[in-house]
């Protein structure tokens, strides 16, 4: 956790796991059991079930701030929801999770809302083209478009041109994605920051991605693989840097913050991923968090707040 040593051995005992993460799994577990799986009834119908509020994750309220931004991009319009402070310090470039299958711009406001209060960061959320109907590379570039027209723009919409970036599991994928994008296919390498949390960093599958196993904690290892599945056509190689970042050459990166709990099945990803930013002569933290599940920082609790506080802390320092 935030402070603490992330390769100190009892980080990953169960003993480190709170009564009140416990609780929290437990009630993951016992919420998702016998539920059914989108590859079996339809991403759209699970897409339709998670803005009702349907299943594990809590209903986020839509912010009465928000805005939309339309832009062009290679698939038509994207839109980008702006949640944003008087007179912002920064560009927050935010890319939402969901297996690259699920999720909306429009799911996340208090996260978006607590950024630009806690930090004073202007949010925008990518509602970028969903797997499987736009499989790779149609989010990513998406993704990249968003980043290529706050470059050019945030100075005009927001008064700054101090940009981070992060998001949450395939949102952490398409971050780290689209910073590699940025300077390898524009010469930028101006963010403040990069944001990483719980990221799928590694496409053809790090051990504990495998090994996870059938119990229901939000994301399984069939998930995973259905997921992956649905995402990446059949000819693309799954360890091309394009789809799986830990095998970029990561030289001349941003500082980032890389957050995952130990009861994830993506925790191998950023364990990996942090050890080659460093290795890369890049700056970064780990911020490791006992007994926590992909997705934890959506659940009340005060692992989700210490997390949340390190991203804050983390952000604020980079923007400077």
């Amino acid at each position: 956790m935030s402070g603490s040593n992330p390769f100190d051995p009892k980080l990953y005992t169960a003993d480190a796991i709170s009564a009140e993460t416990k609780a929290i799994n437990d009630a993951i577990i016992k919420a998702m059991d016998g539920a059914p799986d989108w590859w079996d009834i339809g991403a759209q119908e699970v897409r339709d079930a998670r803005a009702r509020g349907d299943g594990p994750f809590p209903l986020a309220p839509k912010s009465p701030r928000a805005r939309t931004i339309e832009i062009d991009g290679k698939g038509g319009k994207i839109a980008l929801r702006v949640i944003a402070p008087d007179n912002p310090k920064g560009v927050y470039l935010h890319i939402h999770g969901g297996g690259w299958t699920l999720g909306a711009a429009d799911q996340q406001d208090p996260l978006l809302e607590r950024i630009a209060d806690n930090v004073g960061l202007a949010c925008v959320s990518v509602e970028y083209r969903l797997a499987p109907e736009h499989p790779y590379p149609a989010g990513p570039d998406d993704c990249e478009a968003a980043a290529v027209w706050l470059v050019k723009n945030a100075k005009k919409e927001f008064g700054t041109d101090k940009l981070t970036i992060g998001g949450e599991s395939a949102g952490g994928h398409l971050s780290a994605v689209t910073v590699l994008r940025m300077r390898d296919r524009h010469g930028y390498t101006g963010f403040k920051g990069a944001n990483l949390v719980f990221g799928a960093f590694d496409m053809s599958m790090t051990p504990s991605q495998r090994a996870f196993g059938n119990e229901r904690l939000i994301l399984r290892t069939l998930d995973i693989q259905k997921f992956g599945d649905a995402f990446m056509p059949p000819h693309v190689d799954r360890r091309d840097p394009d789809v799986s970042p830990l095998y970029a050459d990561l030289k001349g990166l941003c500082p980032a913050l890389f957050t995952v709990g130990t009861r994830d099945a993506l925790l191998d990803d950023s364990l990996f991923m942090y050890t080659r930013w460093i290795a890369a002569g890049n700056e970064a933290e780990l911020g490791i968090y006992p007994g926590g599940a992909h997705g934890f920082v959506a659940f009340p609790g005060e692992l989700a707040r210490a997390a949340n506080a390190q991203a804050d802390a983390f952000l604020k320092r980079v923007v400077g």
